[in-house]
């Protein structure tokens, strides 16, 4: 078995180049299950197959549960990629945060602007033993870095296709 590491610094060098320059893709096919409702009841499955899950909307919202939903997966994203980013930047800095954590709460509810639906989200960052400060410009950094934070600040290029 492999130890697992963290990635290397050099991901913190800046990019110079004029168009966007993938490092990773991944696709994720959700079919609709029992249901015929991806939300619902819903399988989730990666183009590598690593990611395998259940979809089952939440009690909350009229569903039985027994799986995770959207929402809890979007958390997780942002929670992992600002933990990342949080480490790598303390790490460049020679700061160790090994007790850090990065808590993602995803509200799915009511836009009041078009009477839809939205998402929001709040990321809580619990960082013991380092000066509030440190924490401050550590944190502040993070968001210009973590590319979950600029999507949720700035949105994200998206295009909706229909292919058949």
């Amino acid at each position: 078995m492999r130890k697992l590491r963290p990635p290397p610094q050099s991901l913190l060098d800046k990019y110079r180049g004029a168009d966007f320059h993938p490092l990773y893709t991944t696709s994720v096919t959700v079919r609709g299950g029992e249901a015929a409702h991806g939300r619902a009841s819903g399988i989730a499955i990666s183009d590598d197959g690593e990611l395998l899950v259940e979809l089952r909307l939440p009690p909350e919202m009229g569903g039985t549960g027994g799986g995770t939903n959207p929402e809890q997966l979007f958390a997780a994203g942002y929670a992992a990629c600002f933990h990342g980013a949080l480490s790598m930047l303390a790490e460049r800095a020679g700061l160790a945060i090994p007790d850090a954590s990065v808590t993602a709460t995803v509200s799915f509810g009511r836009d009041p602007v078009d009477g839809l639906y939205t998402l929001t989200a709040n990321i809580n960052i619990h960082l013991p033993g380092v000066a509030r400060a440190v924490a401050e410009e550590l944190v502040r950094n993070t968001e210009r870095l973590c590319p979950y934070s600029k999507m949720a600040q700035d949105g994200i290029n998206s295009v909706v296709a229909l292919t058949q």
